[in-house]
């Protein structure tokens, strides 16, 4: 006799199938799409060669679909204000931010030949390009 359990997804109880003992959805489409969806999410996370393979089918159906984008911004107009005003916000929040560029300064003097010491300092704020920020103390000069 079959086990009842309560979906996971809908909170529903449901009659499990014999042929998956260990189900734990229940048959309704939202309840599998969330499923599916969550399978999905795990698989790549964990999975480097199904997340590059996912990757990859997503950028050749865009090649295939040079318009989709402009085309949903032209039938769901709430979207598309809604992600203008977030860009607003994620612009604002950058000049805001300190940023350490590449390459963003140059020294007025320039640093005299000698052996430094590089310590990392722990700052809040956003490095680019795999930047650190460090101080930089003379050891020895030559």
């Amino acid at each position: 006799m079959a086990a009842n359990r309560r979906c996971v997804a809908c909170g529903i109880i449901f009659r499990v199938r014999p042929q998956v003992p260990e189900q734990s959805y229940c048959s309704a489409e939202a309840c599998q799409r969330e499923r599916r969806k969550l399978w999905q999410r795990e698989k790549r996370a964990h999975d480097p060669d199904y997340r590059e393979n996912q990757v990859r089918a997503q950028a050749s159906w865009l090649e295939r679909q040079p318009d989709y984008w402009s085309r949903y911004r032209d039938t769901h107009p709430d979207y598309a204000e809604r992600n203008r005003e977030r860009q607003h916000e994620r612009d604002a929040s950058r000049r805001r931010a300190t940023l350490a560029k590449k390459n963003a300064c140059r020294p007025a003097t320039p640093l005299v030949p000698g052996i430094y010491r590089l310590s990392a300092v722990d700052r809040d704020g956003l490095a680019k390009m795999d930047s650190w920020l460090v101080s930089i103390e003379l050891v020895e000069s030559r």
